[in-house]
């Protein structure tokens, strides 16, 4: 018998000889005094150690059904099953019922791009791999079944990221008749019970609540970790009138900002650290990053204040600087000057890697509501606005009308829940009547025609008495690699693909056959490249 075997035992099961027990496993106080052992199968010599640790992914995901063999690989997965049998039994308790959606569905591209599947039936038509059952789960709702969930595989054909799937999980819930906030607390409450079930959790109850706006304001981001306390110090009204061109000419753009980050105790930083901190923020656009180390608040000037950018800025915005970031003797201050995105891109991130590095970083488990989201985006490559979540998102009371007027003033009954810095689920009260939802797709840019070409069916099913509805969807995947403390979704999904949309252990995607091209009417203008 070598390793990976497979054997059959028969015996007697008894307790372990004194002396012999141990407790660090799960079998430690039992054995089998073996009758009779068979080797059902033998085993090639296996690629790697099951028990080894330092693999590479490529490695794992090639051999992956023995990489599933795994403690850990076996650990994630009980978890996975144990969230999604917790979520399942809550959303029957509620009075949910679980609807299967379709898989093959019509290409409606208003996001990531659609996976499509050619129809060989119909020459030159194609169906499209659901991105999310959002418009058969409305349309559950005008048909009367008021509360409807599944567990669903979802598909974006989006450009290749790390932590990224071209499928993923989603717990995905709809429901008729219920306020934003009444809808909040049921899947608030749907969370907090996973937490309590799965991993033994207690969060907190209730979750905080904060809009948007000031999300964006104090973190630079709509879904902030609150684990780390540091905020940004508004001073773009500051900067309009220094004559330091870097600053001036950022809080002068129409959509520009200035921000600082206060680090207590930020002064023990050496100057290599704050070299290596400049190249990061260049990852998200950033030119620079200018500081300033604090060693005496009290003298507001060069005397006080070390930094190449001192000399540039007057006693008095120096002053009103210290005063606004409430800098203290040693702390550092990073400045963000820039277009706004950029700003709260680069700094956002520079704020939570500079949190968990340098010990600012709390401990636990910080849920968050972020609400009030803006209805649209503007797109500059496009030239047109775009939906922040998706067209069909209904706008906060009173908003209506600035659909037409103002579309950057709507605002949008949205609402996403927030997990230690990551979007773990996020959803929105929608349009239930025709005539508004006629509207958005209007100041999207999208004419009755093509609305119709893509959006009839739903229209159409608005205009029959269409209830007010609302609902949510979880990403599976992303909450069980947060319970496992995983490094990525790979380790807590069966069969996952690479970076590169790859699956090593199949071999998928691959080239197909002349007929079965010709089958399906497709040709192709470029032979499949040979990886």
């Amino acid at each position: 018998m070598r390793s990976e075997y497979c054997l059959g035992i028969s015996g007697k099961v008894r307790r372990r000889p004194e002396g012999t027990a141990n407790p660090g496993i799960r079998s430690g106080e039992v054995e089998v005094l073996a009758d009779e052992v068979e080797v059902l199968n033998p085993s090639a010599t296996p690629p790697f150690q099951i028990d080894e640790e330092n693999l590479s992914e490529t490695v794992r995901l090639t051999h992956r059904v023995l990489d599933l063999r795994r403690p850990q690989m076996q650990r994630n997965l009980m978890l996975r099953y144990r969230v999604a049998m917790a979520a399942r039994r809550y959303l029957d308790e509620q009075g949910f019922i679980d609807i299967e959606t379709p898989m093959l569905t019509k290409s409606t591209p208003e996001g990531a791009r659609d996976y499509l599947v050619p129809s060989r039936l119909h020459d030159g038509m194609f169906y499209a791999l659901p991105q999310s059952p959002q418009l058969f789960k409305q349309l559950l709702m005008v048909a009367g079944f008021d509360r409807y969930y599944q567990i669903t595989k979802c598909f974006r054909d989006e450009d290749l990221r790390a932590d990224r799937q071209p499928e993923f999980t989603q717990i995905d819930c709809e429901t008729s008749f219920l306020t934003e906030e009444q809808i909040r607390a049921i899947f608030e409450g749907m969370i907090r019970t996973v937490f309590k079930q799965a991993i033994g959790v207690e969060l907190p109850d209730p979750f905080p609540v904060m809009r948007y706006e000031e999300a964006m304001r104090d973190y630079g981001s709509d879904k902030p970790d609150l684990r780390v306390p540091l905020k940004f110090t508004e001073l773009t009204d500051l900067m309009k009138s220094v004559d330091f061109k870097v600053f001036r000419s950022a809080a002068e753009l129409k959509d520009g900002r200035v921000a600082a980050l206060r680090i207590p105790n930020g002064g023990t930083l050496t100057r290599k650290e704050i070299d290596d901190y400049t190249q990061f923020v260049a990852i998200y656009g950033a030119k620079g990053l200018a500081y300033i180390k604090v060693n005496d608040a009290s003298k507001p000037n060069e005397e006080g204040l070390q930094s190449p950018i001192v000399k540039f800025l007057p006693p008095e915005v120096l002053k009103a600087i210290l005063e606004r970031t409430g800098a203290q003797n040693g702390d550092l201050i990073f400045f963000g000057a820039d277009r706004a995105k950029i700003v709260n891109d680069s700094l956002g991130a520079l704020r939570v890697k500079i949190g968990h590095e340098k010990g600012y970083a709390e401990q636990g488990w910080r849920p968050l509501w972020v609400v009030d989201f803006p209805m649209f985006e503007y797109d500059e490559e496009e030239q047109r606005w775009v939906a922040m979540h998706h067209p069909f998102t209904s706008p906060k009371d009173g908003h209506e009308d600035f659909l037409a007027t103002d579309p950057s003033k709507a605002l949008a009954k949205a609402y996403d829940m927030v997990l230690n810095g990551w979007e773990i689920g996020g959803g929105s009260v929608r349009i239930h009547r025709e005539d508004v939802q006629s509207k958005v797709f209007r100041a999207l840019g999208i004419g009755e025609e093509e609305a119709r070409a893509k959006f009839g069916f739903l229209l159409d099913a608005l205009r029959y008495g269409a209830p007010p509805h609302g609902g949510i969807a979880f990403g599976l995947d992303r909450i069980v690699t947060m319970m496992a403390g995983a490094e990525s979704i790979r380790d807590v999904i069966a069969f996952p693909k690479t970076q590169r949309g790859q699956c090593l252990l199949t071999h998928a995607p691959s080239p197909v056959d002349e007929k079965q091209l010709r089958e399906l009417h497709i040709r192709l203008r470029n032979p499949p490249k040979k990886d």
